[in-house]
């Protein structure tokens, strides 16, 4: 139950990137305001299911239905802890709406409240309009909005990681290793830069199995700089070769 002084004292916010995105009902984003509102305090929301199917008078596989679809699109993103016997303990929600979710906030970190004061409000307003986000954006950022499916990366770079077989989601990374999610990461990240750059061409050309040898061959290299070193790796190879 949450308690009343978090619904008096702390106001919602609704950023345009939310507002105007025609993938989320109504109630959608409504409850994306509540969960601002909520998470003020803490940094995270933790009001469960049924607090909002109380609220919006709505059953509890509709507000599930919600959730799921704010964290596809990259607004949310749903923690869940559990005991050694696999049972719910607690459950966190956290607002990852980029640029309006501040830089380096990890889960369980407080130092994230709402209500945010934003410059140049006009600025982000432009990013907005264009659909996309911004190249420096973070590798976990953005790695988040890939494997959810987020409207805010380019189709056409989505038909790029599809074709390389890149495209994992969340259960399919819960069987993968740690360090091969690292890897996963890394490049995606290096395939963003490059498509974002004067080098985007290039990525008709590649394919998965280079792709993991020149990464494999960057980490021998052991770089001080992984990331671009890995991404000259990759310049170097299709620029000198016509295949």
């Amino acid at each position: 139950m949450i308690d009343e002084e978090n619904q008096i004292n702390y106001y919602s916010i609704i950023p345009a990137t939310v507002r105007y995105n025609n993938r989320l009902k109504p109630a959608e984003k409504l409850m994306y305001g509540e969960i601002t509102a909520l998470s003020n305090k803490n940094g995270y929301c933790y009001a469960q299911n049924r607090y909002f199917a109380d609220l919006y008078n709505v059953s509890i596989e509709t507000v599930s239905r919600w959730l799921s679809n704010l964290q596809k699109l990259g607004f949310i993103k749903i923690v869940i802890n559990r005991n050694e016997n696999k049972e719910i303990i607690s459950r966190y929600i956290y607002i990852m709406d980029f640029p309006y979710r501040q830089k380096d906030q990890y889960p369980y970190d407080q130092k994230n409240q709402y209500p945010y004061v934003q410059k140049n409000q006009e600025g982000i307003d432009e990013k907005v309009k264009d659909n996309n986000i911004n190249i420096n954006i973070d590798e976990d950022d953005l790695f988040n909005l890939v494997i959810n499916e987020s409207f805010k990366i380019q189709n056409d770079f989505y038909k790029i990681i599809k074709r390389l077989e890149l495209n994992y989601n969340q259960e399919m990374l819960l069987t993968i290793k740690q360090e091969k999610i690292q890897m996963l990461k890394d490049i995606i990240y290096v395939l963003y830069e490059l498509y974002n750059s004067n080098f985007g061409f290039l990525l008709s050309k590649v394919s998965r199995e280079s792709l993991l040898n020149l990464y494999n061959l960057s980490l021998e290299h052991n770089s001080d700089d992984l990331l671009n070193y890995y991404k000259r790796t990759i310049i170097n190879k299709y620029t000198n070769n016509s295949t």
